[in-house]
């Protein structure tokens, strides 16, 4: 017994140890929110209301049925509902009623609103499909701007160690009275700072990634992470399409794009059904009905006084009725041709709204293809930057070390080598997310290679 519950508790540590271990792919975030986020959960259920809308328009088309009974007692002067002849007597009386209504024509609308409420369900779906390709691209970032900070964390650490190595060489040469004493301080203060930005980027690397912790829903902040990535600048076809093909190729699949329009089919099924309301409408119905009265009546044949029992009652006594309506709208105070004008300003205004994100999608484009271009350019000077600056630093360093060069003047290349490492890591991911998105555009999906 002991031996088992030792297995179980080695179990449990190594399942908990593998939880607390385990490093997310970016794949594994996007499919995680998809499945976890509020948002996306609210709008889930906003389809599901629109589906049940589309049953209730669907049982328009259907016959209703409703019974009712009722059961009362009166005493004193009261009609009999069975003879309809006044007792002066505590009477009991049951009724039940079976009825049934079918609306045979209203203008078409039953026919309207069920297209209206299939039309709503695929809007409502394309809401969702566009909150979650906004997800997508939330993920992303957060996910890149992990990695980002942990590369410039791993960069800082690097140019940390050089900083200490120069310190124990300025060290040895003080010592050896080749370099003055302030030469000694001025490199330590260099270390100082240093160590100052390691420790800003650390908390960086933390925020980010709480921030991408809450974006999936996760509250173990402590313990999450993402898989760590040798990520290079990725070769990418869609830089070879000008920037009306990606808008062509995203105006056929884009979500956005497709709940707008989908907001102008309904607005012009809401005209459909409006106008709908200016004609006739005809409905049927039928009615079952029977009654019980407790009361004794004089039988003709017998000459005595006899009850029927509840059964037959229920027989002797019932009926039917059946019949058609017809409603003509002659004037209602305006409010039906309000209403057309209404559904006619709303088909504007949903157009006008297409419009304007077919015009922000193309903006959004535009900007991200020049962002990519500008991003690129900006990529590659940085790092002919960080080429030259990393050689003007060891030509410095070999001065330095001679006692041809202060320690301030040398402390300024070496910033200025550390602000072109950053830089490059900067533009490196800025450029990656850009190209992700001008990528996600035009319809690929978002994967780091």
């Amino acid at each position: 017994m002991k031996f088992k519950l030792t297995i179980i508790l080695l179990l449990f540590v190594v399942a908990s140890t593998l939880a607390q271990n385990k490093k997310w792919t970016l794949e594994e975030c996007i499919a995680y929110a998809e499945e976890n986020n509020i948002s996306i959960a609210q709008f889930e259920l906003d389809l599901e209301n629109a589906k049940l809308d589309e049953s209730d328009a669907f049982g328009n088309f259907l016959p209703d049925a409703n019974a009712q009974i009722s059961t009362s007692a009166s005493t004193g002067l009261s009609f009999d509902p069975t003879t309809q002849e006044p007792v002066t007597t505590t009477i009991l009386t049951g009724n039940g009623n079976l009825t049934s209504t079918v609306n045979l024509f209203n203008g078409m609308r039953n026919i309207n609103r069920l297209r209206r409420a299939k039309m709503n369900a695929l809007a409502n779906q394309y809401r969702l499909d566009d909150l979650k390709d906004d997800i997508r691209l939330n993920v992303a970032n957060a996910y890149l701007s992990i990695i980002s900070n942990k590369e410039t964390l791993v960069t800082q650490k690097a140019q940390y160690a050089a900083t200490e190595q120069d310190l124990k060489r300025t060290a040895e040469l003080v010592e050896a009275g080749v370099l003055p004493q302030g030469d000694l301080l001025d490199i330590e203060a260099t270390a100082a700072g240093q160590e100052q930005q390691i420790v800003n980027t650390e908390n960086l690397v933390l925020i980010s990634r709480i921030n991408l912790a809450q974006l999936l829903q996760i509250t173990d902040y402590e313990n999450f992470d993402v898989a760590d990535v040798d990520l290079e600048v990725p070769p990418s076809e869609v830089m070879n399409r000008s920037p009306k093909e990606i808008f062509a190729a995203a105006l056929a699949f884009r979500n956005d794009i497709k709940l707008a329009e989908s907001n102008v089919e309904l607005a012009e099924q809401d005209l459909k059904i409006s106008k709908g309301a200016l004609l006739p409408t005809l409905g049927a119905f039928f009615n079952y009905n029977t009654r019980y009265s407790d009361q004794e009546r004089f039988n003709n044949i017998t000459g005595m006084l006899e009850r029927e029992s509840f059964v037959d009652q229920l027989w002797l006594n019932d009926g039917i009725s059946y019949g058609v309506q017809l409603n003509v709208p002659i004037f209602n105070r305006f409010a039906n041709r309000n209403n057309i004008r209404r559904s006619e300003i709303n088909i504007q205004q949903a157009q006008l709204q297409l419009e304007q994100n077919k015009l922000s999608l193309e903006t959004d484009i535009n900007q991200a293809y020049v962002n990519v271009i500008n991003l690129a350019k900006a990529y590659e000077a940085a790092q002919k930057t960080l080429e030259a600056r990393r050689l003007a630093y060891e030509y410095s360093r070999e001065r330095y070390e001679v006692g041809l060069l202060n320690a301030f003047d040398f402390n300024q290349v070496q910033a200025q080598v550390d602000n072109a490492e950053a830089t490059v890591v900067r533009t490196k991911y800025d450029y990656i997310f850009n190209l992700k998105v001008l990528e996600f555009y035009f319809g690929l999906p978002i994967v780091l290679n």
